[in-house]
């Protein structure tokens, strides 16, 4: 079925995107704004013979160590497309009907894009579904344990930083519901800082979940609707210092803020928000699903800044699903449709006040 969709979905937008987008622009589009590709990054980790598929997420918990998320590994097939440029996105309809095998889910990586950690012990949590939705790591968390959100096996997972042990799991596997201790296709997290976190909740549920930073349910809000505190796919959540929630109503095409408890504050119109991100100077970083662009608002919903565009070459792309800043400015981009995670590294002598982030700050790690 997913598949399908996915097939679906890419061939409407070969139909609609016009075919000058599928090279660089010259004149008039900033492509890759105040950022530079970075080169043949990251460095290939799937097995011979193979593809990596949708990758869903990515966090720099370092500019040396990078969370990535990948939906597993697809068979490229004895004859690849003529316009085959390494990525599952070029590939056309030939990657999305084949199944991916859930392989090398969650990968971390260093500066360089080369693999040094592969929790291949956790991609059985996966089975049954198409791989992880999320991760994040809480800016005030000096244990720095690792969060992943999957969608279709409707559950949230807290690790250790190392990988080791699973320490909390919420939810149950395959089981979707809208109770205290159910999801019905969560996507995203974020904190408070004493801890407290909210769940976007999700695909089929329509709601905002509220845990207390020991995992106990507080409260939820929201339903399925276009009113305003109503939800079509509740696709990303951020937190600002004021403690405002900040919740990606993907398919009405908006962004709505709330307080911590659920009243209703503000709704930013005419956005197909896929991703947010909040900056350490309080300004809201989305994802823009509709023009594949980096858009940068104050907190009061005043568009301010955007770059980029559609494209399966580098610095274009396709269906950011989530992206990350590390602490050097680097920009880290996840395709769920183009297939790879892109590094744009800043360009000499930019405008810092151009970059993405630099986000909250993670706490310092606890030493042992």
């Amino acid at each position: 079925m997913h598949t399908r969709i996915a097939a679906l979905v890419l061939l409407l937008s070969l139909v609609i995107m016009p075919a000058s987008a599928l090279a660089p622009q010259k004149g008039g589009e900033d492509i890759t704004g105040p950022y530079d590709v970075v080169a043949k990054w990251p460095q290939p980790f799937a097995r011979p013979g193979y593809i990596w598929g949708s990758q869903a997420g990515v966090f720099a918990e370092t500019p040396n160590r990078i969370f990535l998320l990948n939906r597993g590994e697809i068979k490229l097939p004895e004859k690849l497309p003529r316009d085959f440029t390494g990525n599952w996105g070029s590939m056309g309809t030939a990657a999305n009907v084949q199944k991916a095998e859930l392989r090398n889910c969650i990968v971390i990586v260093d500066a360089n894009g080369k693999m040094v950690e592969s929790w291949t012990q956790w991609d059985h949590l996966f089975e049954g579904g198409r791989g992880p939705h999320s991760v994040k790591i809480s800016p005030y968390d000096t244990e720095r344990y690792v969060w992943v959100i999957d969608d279709e096996r409707q559950q949230v997972f807290k690790f250790t930083n190392d990988g080791k042990r699973l320490v909390t799991m919420l939810g149950e596997a395959g089981v979707g519901g809208n109770d205290e201790k159910h999801f019905n296709r969560p996507t995203d997290i974020a904190w408070l800082p004493d801890g407290t976190f909210f769940i976007s909740d999700g695909y089929v549920n329509a709601r905002v979940v509220k845990f207390d930073k020991n995992g106990k349910f507080l409260l939820s809000w929201g339903s399925k609707g276009d009113a305003p505190g109503q939800f079509n796919t509740v696709h990303s959540i951020a937190v600002d210092k004021n403690r405002r929630v900040y919740v990606a109503d993907r398919s009405n095409n908006r962004i709505q803020v709330f307080d911590e408890n659920g009243k209703f504050l503000d709704l930013w119109p005419d956005i197909r928000p896929h991703y947010l991100l909040m900056s350490t100077d309080q300004h809201l970083w989305v994802a823009d699903g509709v023009t594949n662009k980096f858009l940068e608002y104050d907190l009061n919903g005043k568009f301010l800044f955007s770059w980029g565009t559609w494209g399966s070459f580098p610095g274009g792309v396709w269906g950011v699903h989530g992206f990350s800043v590390d602490s050097d400015g680097n920009l880290y981009a996840a395709e769920s449709y183009g297939g790879r995670t892109q590094k744009f590294r800043p360009k000499a002598g930019v405008d810092r006040s151009k970059l993405i982030g630099p986000p909250i700050p993670l706490m310092q790690k606890a030493s042992n």
